[in-house]
């Protein structure tokens, strides 16, 4: 089992920058991969990005988010800038243990204002 919690999202401005967090307990995330998506009103979640050994991002925020870890926090950031109105959603932390992305985080709202 993991546990995993999101926090930093919040209210921003077209431009500005916010950086989340996904906090994790039960397992050492330094073990796993662990990905980030995204769901906004009336759309499908989407891949946002992941880290592993590196990483990989969805081409919609290629150059303007960036993944990281802090394994003595056990944590993995999404610093995101330069964001954009298309960028509000709700973003959620996820790990794949033995397969697909099964566990998952409560996520965090991010509100991109024009």
């Amino acid at each position: 089992q993991v546990q995993l919690v999101e926090s930093g999202g919040g209210l921003v401005q077209a431009g500005g920058s916010l950086r989340l967090s996904c906090a994790a307990s039960g397992r050492t995330l330094s073990s796993y991969k662990v990905g980030w998506f995204r769901q906004a009103p009336g759309k499908e979640r989407e891949f946002v990005g992941d880290i592993s050994w590196s990483t990989s991002y969805a081409d919609s925020v290629k150059g303007r988010f960036t993944i990281s870890r802090d394994n003595a926090k056990n944590t993995v950031y999404l610093q995101m800038n330069s964001l954009k109105p298309d960028d509000t959603a709700v973003y959620y932390c996820a790990v794949p243990i033995l397969g697909s992305y099964n566990y998952w985080g409560q996520g965090t709202q991010v509100t991109v204002s024009s």
